[in-house]
């Protein structure tokens, strides 16, 4: 941990706000506070946004925020899909878990944008302002103090290393936050009982399936159409990718087509173990997400689990809040420790009913999915089915979510 008057060699910046991170919350509060004339850094870690393992789904509740902001129209040419209706194959019966027609939104649908679209959307609408840079390459290491108030970060690029002065720091770097760490901040966790394999399979643009998610003989996968292929997570226990190998490369392809007709033609793309990636799941949140000069959000602040792929937008969400409560406290010396408190109250509400609706999932239905061999619906299932008004309160809970966030922040 950096003193702010140690004299440590490397060029010096200075904002009112830096964020570290480019993910979907730190991109979105760089565009809403550089939007409001606040002098803003957002620190990418990476050369650019492509990473494989990042969430897809962009949904109602975030392509309101871009209508608020006018971005809707432009966002909407960015190449995606449109999913309307979400269903799945549970056993030997097909269940429709969600109609999202039934919302009364602008958007009435979940987009499926691969992230690294939508994080250079948010970059590219960025430029425009002058009070917001973006430093690629740029990685934050260490924090500075003043006394007991976080004043900045120290961070590396390449060449020369930065001392980055700020009225505020946020932590948007993810679910293994190195500033969260740094600042010695308490993380609980939540438990979650799967992890996932994430893996591609080639189809073409005539090949489609509407079914979003199968369970079928201690089985469960997801399917993203990302139009030239499949994005598939494959749901295993906790701790479970090795016995998955020891079965062999072969019964795993074997299982996949099983679960998705589908992709029996372009499995054999999966040539090697080095094409599954294993995803670790994790839902937990900081028990305090601020100190002095220091704010956490997204999922440095709770990570969630895929369960209704909501991360990115509660990300999206918590960036929107951030920016109406904060936007108007740079006058002097960055917001107190009181405002940035007002985050956490009013974004842990939504956090954690949207994490106690996740574990059940996990616990009551995806667990017994994966350990069970036969199988029936749930009741709950087979009600949402049966009743389509039903449908529209599930959707409202996937699509919408918890307190769901609208831009009061200004433009400069």
């Amino acid at each position: 941990m950096a003193d702010e008057n140690s004299g440590a060699s490397g060029k010096s910046l200075s904002f009112q706000c830096c964020i570290v991170g480019g993910g979907p919350a730190g991109m979105m509060l760089g565009y809403l506070l550089g939007r409001a004339g606040i002098k803003t850094v957002v620190l990418e870690k990476h050369a650019d946004f492509f990473r494989d393992f990042r969430g897809d789904t962009v949904h109602p509740s975030t392509m309101k925020v871009m209508q608020e902001l006018g971005l809707l129209d432009d966002f909407l040419k960015v190449p995606h899909q449109n999913v309307e209706i979400m269903e799945g194959i549970f056993g030997n019966t097909t269940i429709r878990l969600a109609d999202l027609r039934r919302l009364n939104t602008p958007c009435p649908y979940i987009a499926f944008m691969p992230q690294w679209d939508f994080l250079n959307f948010l970059e590219g609408k960025g430029r425009r302002f002058s009070e917001l840079q973006v430093l690629k390459n740029t990685e934050a290491v260490d924090i500075i103090k003043n006394g007991d108030r976080i004043v900045g970060v120290v961070a590396k690029s390449p060449g020369e290393d930065l001392r980055i002065a700020a009225d505020l720091t946020v932590a948007c770097d993810g679910r293994h936050s190195t500033l969260r760490d740094l600042a010695g901040l308490t993380v609980e966790d939540v438990g979650a009982p799967i992890d996932v394999l994430w893996f591609r399979v080639g189809k073409t643009k005539a090949d489609s399936d509407g079914v979003f998610a199968r369970i079928k003989a201690g089985q469960m996968m997801v399917m993203l159409d990302r139009d030239d292929y499949w994005q598939c997570a494959y749901v295993i226990a906790k701790g479970g990718i090795e016995a998955i190998k020891a079965r062999g490369l072969d019964a795993f392809r074997a299982n996949v087509a099983s679960l998705a007709p589908v992709l029996a033609k372009n499995i054999g793309g999966v040539k090697s173990w080095d094409n599954v990636k294993l995803l670790t799941v994790t839902i937990d949140r900081l028990k305090q997400w601020a100190l002095p000069g220091l704010l956490c959000i997204g999922d440095a602040a709770h990570a969630m689990s895929p369960v209704g792929g909501v991360g990115v937008n509660l990300a999206v969400q918590d960036a929107v809040a951030t920016a109406n409560l904060l936007f108007d406290k740079f006058g002097s010396g960055g917001p107190s420790l009181a405002d940035l408190e007002k985050i956490q109250e009013r974004r842990s509400f939504p956090v954690r009913v949207t994490q106690g609706m996740q574990v059940v999932v996990q616990n009551n239905l995806i667990n017994r999915a994966i350990s069970e061999k036969n199988l029936e619906p749930p009741l709950v299932m087979k009600l949402v089915t049966r009743f389509p008004w039903l449908q529209g309160i599930t959707a409202r809970a996937i699509g919408i979510g918890v307190r769901p966030e609208h831009v009061h922040s200004i433009e400069a």
